[in-house]
């Protein structure tokens, strides 16, 4: 009796399927990545020495655990802290050797002398929600992000933003060597001091 052999099937040709659509996914598949906010950690041993700043430079920021914030011992809200920001860092009310020529500030004699003396304290309550930290954050830096771009447009006829944007991209066809002094310039006008201070679970309004 003869023996029936099974029919068999060639599955080379489906590899070859699956491997042009495993090919076909990686390509067209999109990984999203998570993306942080750029941010020097206050430093966890104590400086080399006491460093002494006025009280008029200092601009006090606290937020509590009820995500109510508090500036300068007055409760604001968020919306507000922009101006006030940029107001504390431009005000100009230094004489001598401390006049700043290119703050537009009220020159208030109890606020910042200039941008260079002028320090933001963050401090912030253990049971701060993250979300309004981060907003608080951001609207501190914003206030540095304005008054850099009002100089730079003034100086360089280009904002702060897209002089930054031109030296990143690798097809600008300027030169990045005096585009990189210009942005160290307007950093220097306006250099972004905001001291994170200890957290602490006291604060309340």
């Amino acid at each position: 009796m003869n023996r029936r052999l099974a029919p068999s099937v060639n599955a080379g040709s489906m590899a070859d399927i699956a491997f042009l659509l495993l090919i076909f996914f990686l390509v067209t598949t999109t990984i999203q990545t998570d993306s942080g906010i750029s941010r020097k950690l206050p430093s966890v041993e104590n400086p080399p020495g006491d460093v002494f700043i006025k009280k008029r430079n200092l601009f006090e920021v606290e937020l509590n655990q009820d995500n109510e914030l508090l500036v300068e011992g007055t409760a604001m809200k968020l919306v507000a802290l922009k101006e006030a920001t940029i107001a504390f860092l431009d005000n100009g009310g230094g004489i001598n050797a401390e006049y700043c020529a290119y703050c537009k500030g009220a020159k208030d004699p109890y606020s910042s002398d200039n941008p260079n003396k002028a320090v933001i304290s963050l401090k912030n309550n253990r049971e701060t929600n993250y979300a309004a930290y981060i907003a608080v954050q951001n609207e501190l830096k914003s206030a540095y992000t304005i008054l850099r771009n009002r100089e730079a447009k003034r100086l360089f006829d280009r904002t702060y933003i897209e002089m930054k944007r031109d030296l990143k991209d690798v097809g600008f066809s300027g030169d990045k060597i005096r585009l990189k002094k210009r942005i160290e310039k307007i950093r220097s006008m306006y250099p972004e001091k905001i001291h994170e201070a200890e957290r602490n679970n006291d604060f309340n309004m």
